[in-house]
């Protein structure tokens, strides 16, 4: 049996950016939906890469596809809240990254919740795999601590 995860703090975060959960993203039971935190992960990441120039949508000869995504849930968010969302990144390899989340209630220490996201950057004529560009190389280099 694995061992509990142990929620991370923001020392282990290099990024953070502020998502706004919305109406639909709660479920009947009156919190935030797991299915939500993937979205939130995709958003947090995907936004980085666009701001830091590493990344545009419609032209990027190069893009990340999701191979493996994990999250543990520590505490819940509900709408309306802000959830401040860390980014990191603990592996970069010739074709992938692993990046690292956290979901933070607005000025907590602790995530509420965290989880990895894996991307392989893959040619988007081919879907094959390819060697992670230079620019994209040096926005996720910033991001491991």
């Amino acid at each position: 049996m694995a061992s509990k995860p142990i929620p991370k703090s923001r020392k282990d975060f290099a990024h953070f950016t502020t998502i706004q959960t919305r109406w639909m993203d709660n479920d009947v039971y009156g919190h935030v939906n797991n299915v939500n935190y993937y979205s939130y992960f995709d958003t947090v990441v995907n936004s980085h890469l666009i701001d830091q120039g590493a990344l545009d949508i419609q032209n990027s000869p190069v893009i990340g596809l999701v191979v493996e995504t994990k999250c543990n849930y520590f505490a819940s968010f509900a709408f309306p809240q802000k959830i401040e969302a860390g980014l990191a990144v603990t592996k970069v390899g010739s074709s992938s990254v692993v990046y690292e989340i956290g979901l933070f209630h607005e000025g907590e220490d602790t995530c509420a919740a965290q989880g990895h996201f894996i991307h392989v950057y893959v040619d988007r004529a081919t879907n094959k795999p390819t060697p992670l560009p230079a620019t994209l190389k040096d926005v996720v280099h910033a991001l491991t601590l």
